[in-house]
């Protein structure tokens, strides 16, 4: 006969009013994080932003903090990239890598329009 588990008791979720979740955002958005990283930390403090009215990213816009995760992400890699061919000028791949990232930056401030330097 198949011995049953007990049944763990659940947690209580205290769920978070509307201003609190925006200001547990902006916190996050303070510390140098994109709205995507900042759902991912959420949901690892059980609190699920599907719960809320507002998107994470309509509150960072509202606050006029939010940055594109795309253009963050490519312009990271960008600088890896240029770091590492500074140090290694023989490494032929590093350089058309570098080239095909920095049209792939080019391409999405084109789509943004957001003015290149």
């Amino acid at each position: 006969m198949p011995v049953k588990k007990a049944k763990k008791p659940e947690e209580k979720i205290k769920k978070l009013s509307q201003l609190e979740f925006e200001k547990k955002v902006i916190e996050f958005a303070e510390k140098g994080l994109t709205a995507e990283k900042i759902g991912e930390e959420l949901r690892q403090q059980k609190i699920h932003p599907k719960d809320y009215s507002k998107k994470i990213s309509q509150i960072l816009k509202d606050k006029k903090i939010y940055t594109d995760p795309d253009l963050k992400n490519v312009e990271t890699k960008l600088e890896k990239i240029k770091k590492h061919f500074k140090s290694n000028k023989q490494d032929k791949r590093a350089k058309r890598e570098k080239d095909r990232i920095f049209s792939q930056l080019r391409k999405i401030k084109i789509y943004r329009k957001i003015p290149t330097k």
